[in-house]
């Protein structure tokens, strides 16, 4: 039985403060298009208050098609926006963020699927933005693609399994799989093994506990490092629909079993997105004791 209505743990004030006020000013001025502004994020101004935000690049076309995501669909024709890699740079220069998250449509019509024009991006900003933390949320970009987004050096290196395996055929692009997601992350780690490697699942799709269970599982066989959980809700009526709305006891149940698997960090609960606060604060600690010990 499917559901649209928001139970009341759901709920949630608009974000607010003058400390968030003036960042999300500042996104604005500066031409950055946020995921968190576009996607009603409602963390955003816990976020935006400590000096984080998730950007996107490449577009706002994408080339695939899943059942979960409102971000228009359509074929780009290899265009790319003009002087994006200097022109986020120079931008997020005058936002005075802390940490950044990159992301990126999926860009199918691009020979490399848009992974070198990624990782300039990546590149840019850091010339610009002296300590800057950077968190890459990439496409499927494995072999030769994952090795030219890798030499950008991102410190955190994201990629999202989306829902749970059996679910991941009927509502993912044909073009996406479970495991195919699974194989960016084992990669990542193979190639790169001091990198911070985090992933996402969404629930309320349909799923079962078990199923669940399993997904984190295979999360932590490949070494990732950091996971989050969230509620799904449905964009549109054409989209996926909620199949339920899980109540906080749940996302605690989920979240005691991702910590027994072992994930450094977890964050459960029906308001928790992929670019997360307490993850990117996680993140940034752990990346400064790193340095610390590295340095000594």
């Amino acid at each position: 039985m499917t559901t649209n209505k928001l139970p009341e743990w759901f709920l949630t004030k608009l974000p607010s403060g003058p400390v968030s006020s003036q960042l999300e000013k500042r996104l604005v001025k500066a031409g950055l298009a946020t995921v968190c502004k576009e996607a009603r994020c409602p963390n955003r101004g816990e976020c935006f208050g400590d000096g984080t935000a998730t950007i996107m690049i490449m577009g706002e076309m994408c080339t695939r098609n899943c059942r979960f995501c409102a971000v228009i669909t359509g074929n780009p024709k290899g265009v790319l926006p003009p002087n994006e890699p200097a022109r986020v740079a120079r931008a997020v220069a005058q936002t005075g963020l802390k940490y950044l998250v990159i992301t990126s449509v999926d860009r199918d019509d691009l020979p490399d699927g848009g992974a070198q024009h990624f990782a300039d991006v990546i590149t840019e900003v850091r010339k610009l933005n002296d300590g800057i933390k950077v968190e890459a949320l990439i496409p499927d970009y494995r072999d030769e693609r994952l090795d030219v987004l890798l030499k950008a050096a991102p410190d955190v290196l994201g990629h999202n399994v989306e829902v749970v395996k059996r679910l991941s055929p009927k509502i993912r692009d044909p073009r996406a799989s479970f495991e195919g997601s699974v194989e960016v992350l084992r990669q990542a780690k193979q190639k790169k093994p001091g990198i911070l490697t985090k992933s996402s699942l969404m629930v309320g799709l349909g799923e079962s506990f078990e199923e669940i269970r399993e997904a984190l599982s295979e999360l932590r066989a490949v070494d990732v490092d950091m996971v989050t959980i969230g509620q799904y809700l449905q964009p549109t009526k054409k989209h996926w629909p909620v199949e339920r709305y899980l109540p906080p006891e749940e996302f605690d149940l989920i979240e005691k079993t991702a910590r027994e698997l072992g994930f450094l960090f977890v964050a459960s609960g029906p308001l928790v997105r992929s670019s997360y606060k307490a993850a990117e604060l996680f993140a940034t600690k752990h990346l400064n004791v790193a340095s610390n010990q590295t340095s000594h």
